[in-house]
């Protein structure tokens, strides 16, 4: 149906919460995966029944000294410096390796092949008929795109798909978003969420994706930001305050929907506006 990445260009705006209330409130046939594999918390607000956990494993090189004639072919193609030749040894660098295969590809004498390295866990759950995906990386991993795109594998196209992207605006959150209908920047009116929504939108322009704005906590701070929206162009979905009620929920762990209930209609409404904003697909 319909896929929607939530960002934003710095942590702690309310991504995770505009992620987790819209998944609530559309209710029925909707998922939410929560990209943010380094960080998962989308979990402690929708509190899903863990139903299947897999280990995700990345192909990295081994090499076989046996047949290895140190041609350093495999050095000259790897990009990432992940293989290089030293003496009379041929040494890889797991933590470097973005597990193309170009090294296996091009040696002579075939002496490399591939053993599989941890990457993390993927987990999938339910919370009533929401259906809840989430990675956690491996802690001292630092290649989180491939345990992102595992999850992204689980994007049905039969339904609703909600994405918790990764704050930033680096090759984590472009996993995140990429093939994306549509994209929703969280940000909040001071300089610092100004500073980072540009750089979140300028990312956004590049993947060509129709995006709009989320003002969290929009009666602090100053109106640059919305001065900023209007020179881009950008639609702003939806305001949030800065209320007492809402920080008591998210610091409990409830889902505003629940314990507000008329926000529920306003995140319909958001839905709504994205809807006419998205082109319908041919």
């Amino acid at each position: 149906m319909m896929i929607i990445s939530i960002a934003s260009g710095k942590g702690g705006t309310g991504k995770t919460t505009v992620a987790t209330n819209l998944a609530v409130a559309c209710e029925g046939n909707v998922q939410l995966l929560d990209c943010d594999v380094e960080e998962p918390n989308a979990h402690l607000f929708i509190r899903p029944d863990i139903l299947d956990v897999k280990t995700i494993t990345a192909p990295i090189p081994e090499v076989d000294m046996d047949k290895c004639t140190l041609c350093g072919k495999c050095a000259e193609i790897c990009q990432f410096k992940a293989i290089v030749v030293i003496g009379k040894t041929v040494l890889p660098f797991p933590e470097m390796c973005h597990s193309c295969g170009g090294c296996m590809a091009v040696c002579p004498e075939k002496a490399i092949t591939e053993i599989g390295r941890e990457l993390g866990v993927v987990e999938k759950g339910k919370r009533n008929g929401l259906e809840f995906v989430h990675g956690r990386l491996r802690i001292g991993e630092a290649m989180s795109p491939p345990l992102i795109r595992k999850v992204r594998e689980y994007t049905r196209p039969d339904t609703l798909t909600i994405i918790d992207a990764p704050p930033g605006t680096s090759c984590p959150v472009v996993a995140s978003m990429r093939g994306a209908d549509f994209i929703i920047l969280v940000t909040e009116p001071t300089p610092f969420g100004l500073h980072d929504l540009k750089l979140a939108v300028g990312a956004v322009k590049i993947l060509g994706i129709p995006c709009g704005l989320v003002i969290n906590r929009a009666d602090i701070g100053d109106d640059r930001v919305k001065q900023y929206a209007a020179e881009e162009g950008l639609a702003i979905l939806m305001e949030i305050d800065f209320d007492r009620r809402i920080a008591e929920a998210y610091s409990k762990g409830e889902m505003l929907v629940d314990v507000m209930p008329e926000w529920k209609e306003n995140f319909l409404n958001m839905l709504k506006k994205i809807k006419g904003m998205i082109a319908p697909k041919h």
